[in-house]
């Protein structure tokens, strides 16, 4: 049997993984021969894990899990978010995805579908390493500085805030490469690979070319990111509690994967809706050489930021539920910390008079 008090620290977690770093606890075994020997547990978990939470170990496999799910589901879906591209910087040529794919597939082919490819899955796997690996860094330093009570009170504001922090780092690793990628796909003629299209357009504008759309990708994936994972952590709690009709610990691995998959795809609906004026923004800001923010927004207009915005809700919405469901399958895999759904801490139970 491990502690009480850590049995409730386990329980009052509001995290996809334990709040504080686990500790060990020495338990003493007598042999039939009388010897007595000593087996370590880990205080806040049921299973075996392969690691303490918040260790280097944790932080390197959930990058790692984040450059699998980020660069393969942003890879599979190129050809989608081609056409989305061309849909935002061309919509009187594309008009619509339908047309959009026709009118690819008689240019270019079906090759035409993967162009960028190569950028895109460096970048958007550079991105995921950061997003995923410093959301559990600011996550874990956050909650240390505001306490266990106000960890579970302000928990979404805790989501919030731990994404947005990990987010700002991820989109300076995926500026260039995204730069790289929306010119090769939205502007005909000017380079159809990487490494063609890299030296190019150094000579052309120099390092500002891959960084000039920072600005604009950070008010596109903050807020996405925000609704992200915020969404996702409390939509796991709202299906555990009122859908699923037993409690997590009962659940299957593939039980419980499924309910990431749900949650994911939730969440990517609302993280595409949120986010899309300011991705048609970058979509032509890097199309177009000495554009700046401003004066595309002033260009698109009301109507305009929003064209392409079915494409990239069934784009996003697919993304974000299997980068959740490979993120999560990473977890399972390596054996990583992964406590139940969030529940009152007994010591504020007790401050609401919600126990005897």
């Amino acid at each position: 049997m491990y502690p009480s008090t850590l049995t409730q620290l386990a329980r009052a977690n509001p995290f996809s993984a334990p709040l504080f770093s686990f500790q060990k606890v020495e338990e003493l075994q007598q042999t039939p021969n009388g010897q007595r020997t000593r087996t370590l547990a880990a205080a806040a978990a049921t299973e075996e894990i392969s690691c303490d939470f918040g260790s280097s170990k944790y932080y390197a496999l959930c990058g790692f899990g984040g450059i699998l799910s980020c660069g393969l589901t942003h890879t599979a879906v190129v050809p989608l978010d081609l056409v989305k591209c061309r849909l935002q910087v061309s919509p009187e040529k594309y008009q619509s995805i339908g047309k959009g794919f026709a009118v690819t597939l008689k240019e270019d082919g079906v090759r035409g579908l993967a162009r960028g490819w190569a950028p895109t899955f460096i970048g958007y796997s550079m991105q995921g390493l950061c997003k995923f690996g410093f959301y559990e860094v600011f996550k874990i330093f956050y909650s240390d500085l505001i306490g266990e009570e106000n960890t579970y009170l302000w928990r979404t504001s805790l989501y919030l805030a731990a994404s947005a922090s990990a987010e700002f780092f991820a989109d300076i690793a995926l500026a260039p490469m995204e730069a790289v990628k929306v010119r090769i796909q939205t502007k005909p003629g000017y380079a159809r690979t990487l490494r063609e299209c890299v030296p190019k357009m150094y000579a052309e504008e120099g390092v500002w070319a891959f960084y000039k759309g920072v600005v604009p990708l950070w008010m596109r994936q903050i807020p996405y990111t925000m609704m992200k994972f915020s969404c996702f952590e409390r939509t796991v709690e709202l299906l555990y509690k009122n859908v699923v009709p037993k409690p997590r610990a009962e659940c299957s691995k593939s039980e419980q994967l499924v309910v990431t998959f749900v949650a994911g795809y939730i969440a990517g609906v609302f993280c595409a809706i949120v986010s899309h004026p300011a991705d048609s923004v970058v979509s032509v800001l890097n199309k177009e050489s000495g554009s700046t923010a401003t004066q595309v927004l002033k260009k698109l207009g009301p109507k305009g930021v929003w064209k392409g915005l079915v494409a990239r809700i069934i784009m996003i919405g697919t993304l974000t539920a299997l980068q959740w469901f490979i993120y999560d399958s990473v977890k399972v895999y390596f054996r990583l910390p992964r406590p139940p759904p969030p529940e009152m801490p007994e010591s504020l139970k007790k401050k609401l008079g919600l126990t005897e």
